[in-house]
């Protein structure tokens, strides 16, 4: 083990007791060893140990430290530390513009344990309402974030859907005159993209050897009809041949689950068809989207009642779940309203943080009752445009709401979430949630398990049951439309439909521009199957105002 290797082990015995707020004298000796074993010029592992201790700068704890770590390979106490930080914390450490001391007040006092929550709450204005933090400080967070995670393979539909119409017309002029069709999890309008996939129209070796002059791109794995690159933009690209009279069936397999593949293929093989819409004419049946592609039920429902029309971004009526600076948002309330009605709607649904949030400056009873006279005043101004007045209450930890019935009462709706205390057992989360449902008062069930996808894995839930709650009880779960959150999962909105259960595509907005959103969440409804009546935010103010009515009920 060389110096370099003790150095840094003691560099990041140092950091990590910063970070845990330990003793501020340990550490910094421990840093000042690293310093000077980075300076030493002969090897620690060629001395011999007892001249360890007296090298200058290498106090004895330190020298104790460096002989277990040349002899055991480890040092138990950084053992015992690294053990005790959840690894989110630590890979922190990785931000530039954030060290030790500033990771310690976002793990102990935001509570926030991965980088992907530390981004989410800098978007929502959370991180400069601490001491040390302000706007520049978290705008050069969330740059260094987004540099960061651009290598990390994994990325959100949100963020790659940028970059797949420049790389489609790279290709498509790389190769003129071929058909170059998107396919894989983009098609699919999966909501995490490990590799954006297309077809070509030509054999494999003709693709490997136009791309080999491109320095940007970098050949990880050859298949028999694919190839995959990695590119600058940190971008898994996987190319496939497609042609003749498999065309159909590279292209249908690379947009499909294997569920779905397996399925249709039991009906007649797709191989021998060169364009999908071939195939499933062969079938005797519609055409069927790489969005519809996941399961086999899919087919049956082709075959005896036909697809559904799926809902659109144009069915959009109102922005329901928006927050304005009265909490965490960017934009005044007369702001929020001008973006939704510049975007064709007909209502905003303005739902703040509550009281318990106070890291996002809730409302208490005295901010409420200014904010409904300020929602009057403008109503007036703004008809037949319509402002609504909602809260986004904390779900608290024994599932009751965070204000009494009358203030709840005086609410047009109510979106219950959790926000804290989301390290929970199935059995304390269905709990808490279950008696939140169960509140009269509860209109919307905001997003369902508390997940931002590639950095938080939601509470442990029975999806199952707390749609039939919702159910019984005529509560509405929302589809969160923050490209982070696209919670609830597609995967159980299909059940909810069937219990007659309506959705809410709500962008939970903090800022005008969030409001559009909601185009990311009608991207994985479409994947279960919904239509626009369906979906509450497809309401229109009519429709929306005699829902209300009959929930007031």
């Amino acid at each position: 083990m060389n110096n370099y290797q003790i150095a840094d082990a003691f560099t990041m015995l140092s950091k990590l007791m910063d970070i845990h707020g330990e003793n501020s004298f340990k550490s910094k000796s421990y840093a000042s060893a690293a310093f000077t074993i980075e300076k030493l010029s002969s090897q620690l592992e060629e001395m011999p140990k007892e001249k360890i201790a007296g090298l200058k700068g290498i106090g004895a704890s330190s020298a104790q430290k460096i002989i277990e770590l040349l002899e055991t390979g480890q040092i138990k106490i950084l053992n015992d530390i690294i053990f005790s930080t959840p690894p989110g914390v630590i890979e922190m450490l990785n931000i530039k513009g954030i060290g030790p001391k500033k990771i310690n007040t976002i793990w102990k006092e935001m509570e926030l344990e991965s980088i992907g929550e530390l981004i989410y709450a800098c978007r929502e204005n959370r991180l400069k309402l601490y001491k040390g933090f302000g706007e520049k400080t978290q705008q050069n967070v969330i740059d260094v974030i987004e540099f960061y995670l651009q290598n990390k393979g994994s990325h959100l539909y949100a963020s790659v859907e940028k970059l797949v119409p420049e790389i489609m017309n790279f290709l498509q002029d790389l190769f003129p005159e071929i058909s170059v069709q998107i396919t894989g999890e983009f098609a699919r309008q999966l909501p995490v993209i490990n590799e954006v996939a297309f077809t070509i129209e030509t054999g494999i070796g003709n693709i490997k050897t136009s791309l080999a002059s491109y320095e940007g791109f970098l050949l990880k794995e050859e298949q028999e009809e694919s190839l995959l690159y990695t590119n600058g933009s940190g971008i898994n690209l996987r190319l496939y041949e497609s042609l003749g009279v498999n065309a159909a069936d590279i292209i249908l397999k690379s947009s499909s689950s294997d569920e779905f593949y397996q399925a249709v293929n039991k009906l007649h093989s797709s191989k021998g068809f060169s364009s999908e819409y071939e195939y499933f004419l062969s079938l005797g049946l519609p055409y069927i989207s790489p969005a519809l592609r996941e399961t086999a039920e899919i087919l049956q429902i082709a075959r005896e009642s036909g697809l559904p029309e799926l809902i659109q971004a144009g069915d959009i009526k109102g922005i329901i779940h928006a927050h304005s600076n009265w909490s965490d948002g960017s934009n005044t309330l007369e702001e929020m309203a001008a973006g939704a009605m510049d975007r064709g709607m007909e209502y905003l649904v303005i739902s703040d943080h509550s009281k318990s949030a106070f890291y996002a400056q809730g409302l208490n009873e005295e901010k409420i009752l200014h904010q409904h006279s300020l929602i009057d005043e403008l109503n007036q101004k703004l008809a037949p445009f319509k402002i609504f007045k909602s809260i986004e209450s904390d779900i608290l930890n024994d599932g009751s709401l965070d204000y009494n019935n009358a203030v709840l009462a005086s609410f047009d709706l109510v979106i219950a979430s959790v926000h804290s205390n989301l390290k929970m057992t199935e059995e304390k989360a269905m709990a808490r949630l279950l008696k939140a449902i169960e509140n009269p008062y509860t209109t919307i069930l905001g997003h369902m398990t508390g997940r931002l996808l590639l950095s938080r894995e939601g509470y442990p839930l029975n999806h199952f049951k707390i749609i039939d709650a919702c159910a019984a009880c005529n509560v509405v779960i929302e589809l969160n439309a923050n490209p982070n959150r696209l919670d609830m999962d597609w995967k159980y909105i299909n059940y909810a439909l069937k219990k007659n259960v309506l959705i809410s595509i709500d962008p939970d907005a903090h800022s005008v521009k969030g409001m559009d959103d909601t185009r990311f969440a009608v991207l994985v409804a479409q994947k279960a199957g919904m239509t626009k009546g369906q979906n509450l935010s497809s309401f229109n103010l009519a429709m929306f105002e005699q829902f209300l009515a009959s929930i007031k009920k």
